[in-house]
């Protein structure tokens, strides 16, 4: 199972908050049961890309409904102009670039609620993550 989010930080007051619990879900999600992969991106325009995987949805499901990670989802709404989650079975060995990401994402995904939307977020335009070599 592979789950991809990508958020933006509406607000450069949010971006320390923002990143203090993204390192903790980051570091609750290594260590969770049912964990195979984690990794983060930090993109153009203060917005942040999470790709996981996991051996089963219910281990992911655990992991989304607990510790650090639950804490921070009510913020989001407020912290965020732009949210949108995808998830896809997949052999846990591979894990997808994050072209495929952004691709499954904008083919595939969903839009979080978020008080303050933009405009890309309201027309679910997500551009391609911007990879720095």
């Amino acid at each position: 199972m592979v789950s991809i989010t990508r958020l933006r930080v509406r607000s450069w007051r949010y971006i320390l908050p923002f990143i203090f619990f993204a390192l903790r879900s980051s570091r609750q999600a290594k260590v969770a049961k049912g964990n195979v992969h984690v990794a983060l991106l930090r993109d153009a325009k203060s917005t942040f890309w999470t790709r996981t995987v996991w051996t089963t949805e219910a281990a992911m499901k655990s992991f989304m409904l607990s510790g650090p990670h639950r804490q921070v989802m009510p913020r989001l709404l407020e912290w965020c102009d732009e949210a949108a989650v995808v998830h896809w079975v997949q052999d846990t060995d591979q894990q997808p670039d994050w072209y495929e990401a952004h691709d499954r994402l904008q083919q595939e995904g969903r839009r979080s609620k978020v008080r303050y939307p933009s405009l890309a977020h309201e027309k679910f335009d997500i551009p391609r993550p911007q990879l720095r070599g």
